[in-house]
């Protein structure tokens, strides 16, 4: 196999994808081939993984180049985790601005204005890279890390529809972490289904697997009272430790230990709404889930929020340590297992295109479901009798993704203002031109294509 990592100059993504392919004992054997357009990061990389593979005498070869056409040639999967400018400048840009204008979105990453730049940003590029894949390795498995993922899936299967897109994202793992704690049961004993859009998810289902007792009355009971006990602060640390970040983390929540209240769960006045109103348990943790609500600005812990964005940049900034990890973090690699070994294992969540999997949805529009992964590729399981309720949440964005789509591959500033005005957390209408003749003007690096 060629697997090749797209943003590899990334410590977290790079460092990490390797790692769990060092893991896989079915890729051993494999040539990896390392991307980035930034030479320096790349190459700093690149000699971690030498090492390692060196060290640990591990049967695999890594190579490295910043011509993307020269690494897809051959490839069979693609895995792909990239950003464009300075990442946190860009958000507290999406974050702010439309603020000034009026908008009262609670986050500014992958949903409401923010989100809709964030994403006019950064598709572009990645349906350049999908269109070298098609031309060079037409065959191969493309997977995407990137955010706001909604967003990118949808546009690059309108763009490619013959692409094999998957888009990846961690946010499913919370349910592993809180459901056994919550219930006091064993996570190998428990079955749970989640669906809908990317970061705008909810659990839909949870059973026992040995009884098939339906559990989310339980759940219903309990998850008040544990989001009141629980540190959201603390399992945050735990995950990044897991992945070699907050290298000082001891030092880190000493320094922090009277600020620790303020950074537990920033979305548990929202999580409990949710499940009081649509007795429904979303799935993230890090305040995305009302970035898609016009009404969650009424609703959530506004400080929390800020808290835990500060956290979060402080978490990022600390992973600057090359190491890499002998152990299965993400889970593409369990996925692309799964596909040569036609193993035909369900997978908790994918973004694919619709088509059918939830029928109250357009089948343009990219879900995030359950997929059974095998020999034929990763495919969506068809969710059956979503909730009404839910269901009108996420058809009320859906046409902000079909106008971010067109805006980025037609190129029209037009789109981009009717996106807006599509837009659920958008409530005024004079001042939406100005505010994207604004975003255009301070992003043009990236914007200026929109005419």
């Amino acid at each position: 196999m060629k697997i090749v990592l797209v943003g590899a100059g990334s410590v977290q993504f790079g460092c990490g994808t390797l790692g769990d392919i060092f893991c896989s004992d079915r890729l051993k054997g494999s040539e990896i081939t390392l991307h980035d357009i930034n030479a320096k990061a790349l190459d700093a990389v690149l000699q971690t993984a030498k090492d390692s593979i060196e060290q640990n005498r591990l049967p695999f070869t890594v190579n490295a180049t910043t011509n993307r056409r020269d690494a897809f040639t051959g490839a069979d999967f693609i895995i792909s985790s990239i950003e464009v400018g300075n990442r946190f400048q860009l958000w507290d840009e999406d974050w702010k601005i439309p603020q000034q204008y009026g908008v009262h979105q609670v986050y500014g990453e992958n949903g409401g204005p923010g989100g809709v730049f964030h994403a006019l940003r950064i598709i572009p590029p990645i349906l350049d890279i999908v269109k070298d894949a098609m031309e060079l390795c037409p065959g191969a498995y493309i997977f995407n890390y990137s955010n706001p993922m909604t967003a990118i899936c949808t546009a690059v299967k309108r763009a490619y529809p013959e692409a094999r897109f998957i888009g990846m994202c961690h946010e499913i793992g919370w349910l592993s972490r809180w459901l056994p704690r919550m219930l006091g049961m064993k996570h190998e004993d428990i079955y749970f289904k989640a669906a809908g859009l990317n970061h705008f998810s909810c659990m839909l289902e949870v059973k026992d697997k040995a009884s098939g007792k339906d559990l989310y009355p339980a759940v219903r009971a309990k998850a008040p009272g544990f989001f009141e006990r629980e540190s959201g602060y603390s399992d945050v640390l735990d995950s990044y430790r897991a992945t070699g970040i907050l290298e000082e983390s001891e030092q880190y929540e000493k320094k922090n230990a009277d600020k620790k209240s303020r950074y537990e769960w920033a979305d548990r006045k929202l999580i409990k709404f949710m499940l009081e109103r649509y007795g429904l348990l979303p799935i993230t943790t890090d305040s995305h889930f009302g970035e898609y609500l016009g009404w969650a600005w009424d609703v959530v812990d506004h400080r929390g929020i800020l808290d835990f964005y500060d956290v979060y940049k402080v978490m990022l900034s600390q992973n600057t340590r090359h190491d890499i990890k002998l152990q299965t973090t993400e889970r593409v690699v369990p996925i692309i297992d799964g596909i040569l070994g036609d193993s035909g294992f369900e997978e908790s969540a994918v973004n694919l295109q619709n088509n059918g999997l939830i029928e109250d949805l357009p089948p343009w529009i990219a879900v995030e479901v359950p997929a059974i992964v095998g020999k034929d590729g990763v495919k969506g399981v068809h969710i059956r009798d979503m909730p009404k309720g839910y269901a009108a949440l996420l058809r009320a964005y859906c046409g902000v993704y079909d106008l971010t789509a067109e805006a980025a591959i037609r190129k029209k500033k037009s789109f981009v203002i009717q996106a807006l005005l599509a837009n659920p957390v958008v409530h005024q209408a004079s001042q939406i031109e100005a505010m994207v003749d604004r975003m255009i003007d301070q992003q043009g690096k990236w914007l200026g294509y929109l005419q």
